[in-house]
This record gives C-alpha cells, sequence and structure tokens, in this order.
C-alpha cells in the first residue's frame, strides 16, 4: 500500500495534516459559535457559514493564477502566514458586539485567503511528483494516501475543539461565548507544526515547487520534458475539467451539510447521550484510533515480506484488541456527547477505509476493470444520494425544527446511530470523488495551466460550499423528509449529468 511511492508525498501529506488539523478543530464548532455567541438565527448563521467555505474553496484559483507565475512553494509558505494572523484575531475573545463580528470577518477573510494560496498549490506539488514516469502509475493511490492524511488531522479536531472549549469553561472560568475562542487558537499551533515539517522535509519535494528558479534547476525532470500540447487538445482537456467542476459542485452542497443542517439535527434531534458499552465507545476517539491501528496492523500482516515485520505487525493488533477490550470494561455508564463530535466519524472511515479502497481498485486494475476517474464520480454521486436518503428515514414522524423548539416534553430524539450510519455512506462518497476528483485535475490539466485548473476544482467546490446555506435556510417550518430530499434530488441530477457526458470525460482519462 505505502509502496513505491515518492518521498515527497508524506512529507507534502504530514504538512497538510497539521493544517487540516487546525482548520477542522475550528470548523466543528464555527457554525454553534455564530449562534451562540452573535445570537444568529439558523439561515443567517448557515449563510456565513457557506460564505467563509465559498471563499475558502473559490480563492485558491488566485492562488493557483499567482503559482502558475511565481512558483507553488512561495505560495505555499505565504499562505500560511496569512493563515496563521486570521486564526490568531479568531482566538480573541472581543465580545459579540458589531466590533466582534468585524474582526470576526476580517478574520474570516484571512483564512480564506491563506488557504488559497496553501490548499490547491500543495495539491498540485504533489500530482507533480507523479509526472516522473516511475511514479506515473501510483497517481490514484498516492492521491488517496495524500487524502488519508489530511483526514488524520481531521479525526482528532472535533475532539479537540470540544475538550479545548470544556476545559476554558471548567478550569479557567470563561464564559460558554469565550471559550469557543479556545478551540480556534488551536489553529494557530498547528500552522506552526505545519510550517516546520515543511521546511524540514523540502528536500524530497522541492523540484515540484515550480517557479523560475526551480525550473531552472530541475530542467532535466520528467515534467519539463512533457510534450506541448496542441490548441485542440488543450481545449478538450479543459472542457472535460469544467464537466467534471460542473458535478461537484453539488456533491460537495451536499456534503458539506456535515458543519450545517447535520450539525443542527445533531443538536436539536439526537439523543444527547450515548449508551454504555459499545455506543459510548464509540465517542472516545482513543477507540477510533485503536480500530484504525488494527486495520492497518491487519494489512500489513498480510503485506509484510518478513516474518519479523509481520510478528510485529500481528503483536500491534493484539495490543489494540487489548485495549479496546480493557476500555469496554470501563464502559459502563452512559455519556454525555455533543453535537460537534459527531464530525470525527466521516475522518475516521475516511483513514480505516482508505486501505480496503486502494486494495478494491487495485485488485481491479489488474484484471482491467477499474473504472476512470470520472465513472468513480458519478458512482460517488449516486452514494451521497443513498445518505441523504437514510436520513429520510431516521427522520420520519420527527417535528419540523421550530415545532422542535417549543415543543417541551414532546421533543422527539434518535439514536446517535442513524447519524453515525450516514456518515459512514457518505464517506463511501466522498473516498470516490474527493481524491479521484483531485487526481483526474492533477492528470488532465494542461501543463501550462496546472495551477489555474487545480483552482478550478476549488472554484466548483466554492460554489458548491455557498449552497450549503440551502440547509440553513430550510431549516425551520419545513419537513425533515423535504430537506434531505432537496439534497438526494441534487446529487442524482449530478450522477445522471455525469454519465451522461462519460464518453466525453473518459477521452482525455
Amino acid at each position: 500500500m505505502f509502496e513505491g511511492q515518492p518521498k515527497g508525498l508524506y512529507a507534502l501529506a504530514l504538512a497538510n495534516t497539521g493544517e487540516r488539523f487546525g482548520y477542522y478543530t475550528m470548523l466543528a464548532v464555527f457554525a454553534l459559535f455564530l449562534r451562540a455567541n452573535f445570537g444568529l438565527d439558523p439561515a443567517w448563521a448557515g449563510e456565513i457559514y457557506s460564505d467563509f467555505l465559498m471563499l475558502v474553496y473559490f480563492l485558491p484559483v488566485i492562488g493557483g493564477i499567482a503559482a502558475d507565475r511565481w512558483g507553488y512553494g512561495r505560495m505555499v509558505t505565504i499562505g500560511i502566514i496569512i493563515m496563521f494572523v486570521g486564526y490568531l484575531l479568531l482566538s480573541f475573545p472581543f465580545g459579540g458586539d458589531m466590533f466582534a463580528l468585524v474582526v470576526m470577518l476580517l478574520a474570516l477573510v484571512l483564512i480564506s485567503l491563506g488557504t488559497g494560496l496553501f490548499k490547491g498549490n500543495l495539491q498540485v506539488m504533489v500530482g507533480n511528483l507523479y509526472d516522473d514516469p516511475q511514479y506515473a502509475s501510483k497517481r490514484d493511490a498516492g492521491f488517496s494516501l495524500f487524502y488519508m492524511a489530511i483526514n488524520i488531522g481531521a479525526l482528532f479536531a472535533p475532539t479537540a475543539a470540544v475538550m479545548i472549549k470544556e476545559w476554558a469553561e471548567k478550569s479557567l472560568g470563561y464564559s460558554s461565548n469565550d471559550a469557543y475562542h479556545f478551540s480556534f487558537a488551536v489553529a494557530c499551533a498547528s500552522l506552526v507544526v505545519s510550517i516546520i515539517i515543511y521546511y524540514l522535509t523540502r528536500s524530497t519535494f522541492r523540484h515540484t515547487e515550480g517557479g523560475k528558479k526551480v525550473a531552472a534547476v530541475g530542467s532535466g525532470s520528467a515534467a519539463a520534458a512533457e510534450p506541448e500540447l496542441t490548441k485542440e487538445e488543450t481545449r478538450q482537456r479543459i472542457v472535460a475539467l469544467c464537466l467534471v467542476y460542473a458535478v461537484v459542485i453539488f456533491f460537495w452542497m451536499a456534503f458539506h451539510q456535515n458543519g450545517l443542517s447535520l450539525t443542527y439535527f445533531a443538536d436539536e434531534f439526537t439523543a444527547h447521550t450515548a449508551t454504555a458499552g459499545v455506543q459510548s465507545m464509540l465517542f472516545d476517539v482513543l477507540n477510533l484510533v485503536a480500530i484504525i491501528v488494527i486495520v492497518y496492523a491487519g494489512f500489513s500482516v498480510f503485506q509484510s515480506k518478513t516474518s519479523r515485520a509481520k510478528g510485529i505487525s500481528a503483536a500491534v493488533v493484539v495490543a489494540a484488541l487489548a485495549f479496546l477490550g480493557w476500555q469496554y470494561t470501563g464502559a459502563n455508564e452512559d455519556i454525555s456527547i455533543s453535537a460537534p463530535i459527531f464530525q470525527q466519524f466521516n475522518p475516521f472511515y475516511v483513514v480505516a477505509l482508505t486501505p480496503f479502497s486502494m486494495l478494491l481498485f487495485s485488485s481491479l486494475a489488474k484484471k482491467g476493470k477499474e473504472p476512470s476517474a470520472p465513472r468513480k464520480i458519478a458512482y460517488g454521486m449516486l452514494v451521497a444520494a443513498a445518505a441523504f436518503l437514510l436520513m429520510m428515514v431516521a427522520s420520519q414522524g420527527l417535528l419540523t425544527p421550530n415545532a422542535q423548539k417549543v415543543a417541551g416534553e414532546g421533543a422527539m430524539f434518535v439514536s446517535p446511530y442513524w447519524l453515525i450510519s450516514t456518515y459512514l455512506v457518505l464517506t463511501f462518497g466522498e473516498l470516490l470523488l474527493s481524491p479521484m476528483g483531485i487526481s483526474f485535475v492533477s492528470k488532465v490539466a494542461p501543463p501550462k495551466y496546472k495551477g489555474l485548473m487545480m483552482g478550478g476544482w476549488f472554484v466548483a467546490t466554492a460554489i458548491g460550499n455557498k449552497l450549503v446555506g440551502v440547509g440553513g435556510y430550510l431549516w425551520g417550518d419545513i419537513s425533515l423528509t423535504v430537506v434531505w430530499g432537496v439534497f438526494i434530488a441534487v446529487c442524482l441530477v449530478a450522477a445522471l449529468f455525469m454519465f451522461a457526458m462519460m464518453k466525453r470525460l473518459e477521452k482525455v482519462a
């Protein structure tokens, strides 16, 4: 699984892991912070939340244009610095007045701009590693591993956000609203770690950074020797990419409900306690890490080439199982759970399922039956629709959100397992769409426009994130069945469009 990959992949993945940990720590509590600190209703909180996500994913097109001229590595460094300033501003508890709102909005703009310079260009650098012929066949697997690393950071983020907030309230005596800012401060520290990793490991990927200086040094590389495309070939590739962009808009519109309507559902309709035993264990991130360790060590048992390595891997599996057994003996009480913690399940599933995904597609590739990246994206849309169908089933018989607020003892709540299961299905869709889409862009983008085309992927994501706000506007007097039905419909329409365009897309894949 990890064999045959360029060393620069792991260096860039680790640098990105630190940044993503901070970002998702902030995002885990952001929508709830907006409502609690500024007294915003769900629609306005959703508007700000979706506008922020839109900027985060729109500005990489600016970062891509700048990087095509001045180099990817330079933009990555500048981006981290700008993000740090933004998170620093967000970390100060200025209260809930107009001044505090303006400072928060300024912080969001800086975070968005910094992310725009950092995120897309780092992924272009990952793609550039595979321009070398010896690594070309490993591109999809490489992006799957890179995507997995992103989610390692995201896995710990919800727990970190909740724990640091609770610590600030209980140990330091901060009010609930002010305590949110401690969660935001975590991002500052994570960015410092990220930039340290980047520069300590830079020698493994410096040839991918672009810019005149680097290009001159690496002029003999495979990337520099890549043949020029004709105008018609360039046009075909750009058209194909734009078709993919059009589809992923609707995936992200649906998927990023995890921080909005799905979090509202967790807060207002899901039981706030997990029963003793297995259910309560699922909300302890250490138990999720143990499961991940079992998965990867289990794969190592079968894939290791020496008896010693197999023995060590087997011992790790036994130790992790023993840890889970010990945890189970102590899980004899119900525990309280908060809405943001549900966001840990998506990254957990990404990390835990990536080896199975890679094994499946590797097996299909050997048989000549692996679906193309565009076809995987189309399947991902169908799976996303299935996730919201599950939410529709979970919501049968429930009140509308506004009715739930005033229901008192008549309020109805569902088991946490519904959201846990929904995140599992959504993750299947994400694994089919997101890493494969990024890989497709890095492969198909004309060499002269790699930064711009990767930026285009993020623009599509930005538009989808802007549409995330639809979930906030629907959250009120509308039946939950209708709310989830909207997202089912957009996913199905996008999937049908993708299948209709498949021949054109697979022509350039």
